[in-house]
């Protein structure tokens, strides 16, 4: 049997979805694995509102089970003043009965961000987004120096994750070094999912 890796993000201008799909790469460039992507939907302003059911473009909204049946999970989301965006959060928060029954014990994590400026929040957002991925009790996958974009870049790219420089106006292109970044981390989780055990196998407690 195949791993699957959930690959789950928000992303308000498309850069954190790009950035997902180049993650995708990397998961499905390592044989056996493949990659699931979902995305989270926005928070209204206004209690009244919910957004639709489905999307009118790009991959579905996530569900619980999509976190219940994943081998691994990879988290995105733009930088809000240092953190993750509150419709990711706000997803997050409805995880407790996966918490209560250890879904996701056992299995790898890791984290993605885009921002808006260099030094605009994103080793922050990153660690943001790393806490509940303790809570849940996964294994924190992260870049380490052999990889050779994290000390060539001069945009994003940390130990923590991959990062993307959007620009003020959230429109420069996730560049070449970005690009092999995230697709490093995706196949550094997917490596890691075949490591820790095949589906169904148990995880360690």
């Amino acid at each position: 049997m195949s791993c699957e890796i959930l690959i789950l993000y928000y992303s308000r201008h498309g850069a954190t979805a790009t950035m997902a799909r180049r993650i995708a790469h990397g998961v499905e460039a390592v044989s056996g694995v493949s990659a699931r992507v979902r995305a989270v939907p926005p928070v209204s302003e206004v209690s009244e509102a919910t957004a639709p059911p489905v999307p009118d473009a790009g991959p579905p909204y996530a569900a619980l089970d999509d976190l219940a049946e994943c081998d691994g999970l990879i988290l995105g989301s733009p930088t809000r003043f240092g953190n993750m965006a509150a419709p990711l959060k706000h997803f997050l928060d409805q995880t407790t009965s996966l918490w209560l029954s250890g879904a996701l014990n056992g299995k790898p994590g890791a984290v993605f961000t885009s921002t808006g400026s260099l030094h605009g929040g994103q080793e922050a957002t990153l660690l943001s987004m790393m806490l509940p991925l303790l809570h849940h009790g996964l294994y924190l996958v992260g870049l380490p120096y052999t990889e050779a974009g994290l000390t060539a870049t001069t945009t994003g790219g940390t130990p923590y994750g991959p990062s993307h420089l959007a620009g003020a106006e959230a429109d420069r292109p996730v560049d070449d070094t970005e690009a092999a970044l995230c697709q490093a981390l995706g196949s550094r989780v997917a490596q890691a999912a075949l490591r820790l055990g095949a589906p169904g196998d148990p995880r360690p407690a």
